[in-house]
């Protein structure tokens, strides 16, 4: 298994990111869009509205990456990030990336001062949720999430 270090993506590693990006999104089953996802995170990286962390390994490919966006929660008064998105590239699951991302995320978070992590994921996506739970994560079997386009 392969030494994984995670950090804060730069504008250099824009290109690697979208294209990781660009895979998570199809397996959310939106086309793949290069240019769309590229411009999507070279705006939130330009604006400052979300961090993008990525693991690496020894070689200059990025494994995988997650991204955070700052919110709040009005309820117990407090900063908190959504974890909104988690990818690692296929050939790299099970290398220990999607945990030190995670691990990585909650690192970031707290040194932010958010009180709380929120995330939702598909209810087939059994892989990640074992991730989750393996953290210490527990799922809301309390709360309904709606959506409107």
């Amino acid at each position: 298994m392969p030494i994984i270090s995670t950090r804060l993506a730069h504008v250099d590693d824009l290109p690697q990111v979208a294209a990781l990006f660009d895979a998570y999104r199809q397996f959310y089953e939106q086309p793949a869009d290069l240019a769309k996802a590229e411009s999507f995170l070279s705006d939130r990286m330009h604006k400052g509205e979300s961090s993008i962390l990525v693991a690496e390994s020894g070689s200059a490919d990025i494994l995988g990456f997650c991204q955070l966006y700052p919110s709040f929660c009005s309820v117990i008064a407090a900063p908190i990030a959504v974890l909104y998105d988690l990818f690692v590239a296929p050939s790299f699951r099970k290398s220990g990336a999607g945990r030190a991302l995670m691990l990585a995320a909650e690192q970031h978070a707290r040194q932010h001062g958010c009180a709380r992590m929120d995330l939702t994921t598909a209810k087939t996506n059994v892989s990640a949720q074992t991730l989750y739970a393996s953290l210490g994560w527990q799922r809301d079997e309390v709360f309904y999430a709606y959506s409107k386009h």
